[in-house]
């Protein structure tokens, strides 16, 4: 069995999309797993850490770009269409399956032409252009948020929450009922480019932050571009931390850490609830739809969370809403249990389950566009 994914350009994309194929194999070992993506995606790095393989394609990216790029993008669907149909023809692929973003729209279209079985996997709860787009040549639509369901063909959805990696979950138990013998813990991560509003907001609260909070173990993700400065400003406060440009093992880092402040994309919001974190989070205000700050909301409303605005980003109020949750026991305890509250950990168990039934013909069959 072959399992084409197209998934990229983040790692709100991207993650989910391993979780899923580890689930195959999981399931079955011998399970074929082939990426597809683009050179100036997250996965060009992402996937040969995490050991799977990946093809590209010259897809390009439309939606919030300039009139040149929204050009570019257009005329290179063609090129990357073709290109997709040689990837299916060569690999005889038994399902793709599309996680939005850029990359996969046109693997999706591809698989409909040939005949292949098809789904998509929304994560956020305001869905892409791309998602739609492809919604109508696809057999089944995976959601995380039952807010997105008014977009799609009812009869295709299925709201089964974001999937994560196993890892997320791994000796949970031990992290949640034993305190951390050196001090509280915060993780700091922008997504995975980075963020320098929340790198910048950062070091200008730092000496503060550290008076505040004493013996606080920092774990700081920079992205790459924020990285030597980040660090030499930690170097030359004198404040010890693991300042790093990106988190390869972020399940590691979420299970130890006491507190998160972070972006708010979907996958972020999956994997803090599967952790059972509280978290400040700042919503990146140029996200298409604003939907950073919709699932940010859910989560705070829930209890699990508390958003910041970026406009509001300061690094006094930073330190101010930091220092209220670490040092009053009694809250971080009552945010850890609403966002544990929250989480959702079998998605990757259901879509993969249908996938199963679709390849085997217990649903509609998958012909062609254009089949009778």
């Amino acid at each position: 069995m072959t399992v084409v994914i197209a998934a990229g350009g983040t790692g709100g994309h991207l993650y989910p999309a391993v979780a899923l194929a580890r689930e195959f194999l999981r399931r079955d070992p011998s399970v074929k797993i082939l990426f597809v993506g683009t050179r100036r995606g997250i996965e060009s790095k992402v996937l040969a850490h995490e050991g799977f393989e990946l093809e590209f394609i010259s897809a390009k990216p439309v939606m919030g770009k300039g009139l040149l790029d929204v050009i570019r993008g257009v005329l290179s669907v063609p090129i990357a269409l073709r290109q997709s149909m040689e990837i299916l023809r060569q690999r005889q692929a038994d399902i793709v399956i599309g996680v939005g973003g850029y990359t996969s729209p046109t693997m999706v279209v591809a698989a409909a032409l040939k005949g292949v079985a098809r789904v998509i996997l929304e994560p956020n709860a305001h869905p892409g252009m791309a998602n739609k787009v492809v919604a109508p040549f696809v057999q089944r639509i995976f959601l995380a948020f039952e807010s997105a369901a008014g977009s799609f063909d009812r009869n295709r959805i299925r709201v089964v929450g974001t999937p994560i990696r196993r890892e997320f979950l791994t000796d949970m138990e031990r992290h949640e009922t034993q305190p951390n013998p050196d001090g509280l813990r915060l993780l700091i991560f922008g997504g995975s480019q980075g963020a320098q509003a929340i790198n910048r907001a950062v070091l200008d609260g730092l000496k503060a932050l550290v008076e505040l909070v004493p013996k606080l173990n920092i774990t700081h993700q920079t992205g790459e571009s924020d990285y030597q400065h980040v660090r030499g400003t930690y170097e030359q406060l004198g404040v010890r931390a693991d300042v790093t440009p990106f988190l390869y093992d972020m399940p590691k880092a979420l299970r130890a850490a006491d507190l998160i402040v972070a972006r708010a994309g979907a996958m972020t919001i999956a994997e803090l609830t599967a952790c059972g974190k509280p978290a400040i989070l700042i919503p990146l205000p140029t996200a298409i739809y604003d939907h950073q700050m919709k699932n940010a909301r859910a989560m705070e409303e829930a209890g699990g969370a508390t958003v910041l605005p970026q406009g509001e980003l300061t690094g006094s109020r930073l330190n101010e809403l930091i220092s209220g949750i670490l040092l009053n026991p009694d809250r971080l305890r009552a945010m850890s249990a609403k966002s544990r509250a929250m989480r959702r950990v079998d998605a990757a168990e259901e879509i993969v389950q249908e996938c199963y039934a679709l390849i085997g013909g217990r649903y509609e069959s998958n012909g062609p566009i254009g089949a009778k």
